[in-house]
């Protein structure tokens, strides 16, 4: 299909009557469609570091995923301590007041990163138990279907590590594409997955594996691994579930499609990131011409890290190009690019000076530890209740660079977690 010929169909399924298709969202050609058969253009972002901690948004250096930030709180505070501390995170990064606000600002839908771990007895952000990833999506599901916001789970690490990097929370290697062991565990717990949601319509879709096979590793012997892999995982899925849409992501930070041949799934959705680019047309070129090949749906399912003037402007690319998207996370502490904010807590230098010192060995480690303990403690207390909803800050700038509005003050629902939230002031920040 040629670029006009596409946009020519753009604009004939804005013109098409509503006809009804069920309860889940479909494809049709290269576009996303609505359970009434509608185009569906998915505008949302990202519940980053929430289910998958990232050590750049704990401003904690190197230390930068949850396996290496669960190892510096074991140092600053103990186990016990560690594992009261990430139980209590997984209840107040994300609560119903936050996507009651994100509903009232305009988004669609969201993307949620988890680690796969959630889903097995490995020890994992304060427990082991195999069904806590259900615990925490089941809550999440309820919250996005009550505000009718559409949601798309995300496996951001996957066993073995499916990217060789930090945000996989792996061991710095790709390890996912030698281990018939780690496939087969992927494999089971999508399926796992899919059986239990394959009749939730609020779940739009799987992103099966978030940007497998970072840059720095042997493109030539790894890359053709991936999509045979996307065909055994699907396959797996399509057992229990033939409702849902598959988000499939290139290589090399989701960027390489030239690692897909002709489409296999009839549900798929293909899956681009894209950060600190220009905002022209040619930077979409890669993937429409894939798109414009194969008549199939491209959705930018990672973008932003920008300021306001980027961040309006690469929205419009894609909104112009009928390219669905995922800004980039949703929340962060002490920053204004994401959607809300929170203050640093008092004596949080503490935690990232230790972040930053030597501790390759124990006298290291003793010589580096804040002489209080209680001061450290103090401090991540601080950061569970500055990251909470109420005690945020929307980013206005940030929102209606995203063709979004500030949502003015009303009552957010309360969540069992958590007392009915305060409205915080809808001012960008100094």
């Amino acid at each position: 299909m040629s670029r006009i010929a596409a946009l020519l169909f753009f604009a004939l399924l804005n013109l098409a009557p509503a006809r009804a298709d069920g309860p889940f969202a479909g494809v049709r050609g290269p576009e996303i469609v609505a359970p009434n058969g509608e185009p569906l253009l998915l505008k949302g972002v990202n519940l980053g570091n929430w289910l998958l901690p990232e050590g750049y948004m704990f401003k904690t250096g190197q230390m930068n995923s949850p396996r290496l930030l669960t190892e510096l709180l074991n140092e600053l505070i103990g186990p016990a301590a560690t594992r009261e501390f990430w139980q209590k995170y997984l209840d107040a990064y994300v609560t119903a007041a936050d996507i009651h606000f994100l509903k009232t600002a305009g988004v669609n839908s969201l993307r949620v990163p988890f680690n796969y771990r959630l889903f097995t007895n490995e020890d994992y952000l304060g427990g082991s138990d195999a069904s806590r990833g259900f615990a925490l999506l089941d809550r999440l599901v309820a919250w996005c279907k009550a505000e009718q916001i559409y949601l798309i789970l995300d496996m951001h690490s996957a066993p073995g590590g499916q990217t060789g990097d930090n945000i996989d929370d792996s061991y710095g290697y790709p390890y996912l594409f030698e281990s018939e062991a780690d496939q087969q565990l992927t494999v089971d717990i999508w399926k796992e997955i899919a059986g239990h949601y394959a009749d939730e319509p609020a779940v739009i879709g799987y992103d099966l594996l978030n940007e497998p096979i970072a840059p720095f590793f042997d493109k030539a012997s790894l890359n053709p691994k991936l999509e045979p892999l996307y065909k055994r995982i699907a396959a797996a899925i399509r057992t229990v579930d033939k409702n849902h849409l598959l988000f499939l992501g290139g290589a090399q930070w989701d960027q390489n499609f030239t690692i897909f041949k002709k489409p296999f799934d009839k549900k798929s959705v293909y899956t681009f990131h894209n950060y600190w680019s220009e905002t022209t047309d040619d930077v979409l070129e890669p993937w429409l011409d894939f798109r414009d090949r194969y008549d199939v749906p491209v959705y930018c399912g990672e973008t932003g890290e920008n300021n306001d003037a980027w961040i309006r402007d690469f929205r419009k690319l894609l909104d112009r190009n009928h390219v669905g998207w995922a800004f980039w996370p949703y929340k962060k502490m002490e920053s204004p690019a994401c959607v809300i904010q929170f203050a640093r807590p008092a004596d949080y230098g503490l935690i990232m000076q230790y972040a930053g010192a030597p501790r390759a060995a124990f006298v290291e480690i003793r010589k580096a530890r804040p002489e209080s303990r209680e001061a450290v403690k103090k401090a991540l207390d601080e950061l569970l209740f500055n990251c909470r909803f109420e005690n945020c800050k929307p980013n206005a700038g940030y929102i209606e660079a995203l063709g979004f509005k500030v949502p003015a003050t009303d009552a957010a629902p309360e969540d069992g977690a958590s007392p009915a939230p305060k409205t915080p002031a809808a001012t960008a920040p100094q």
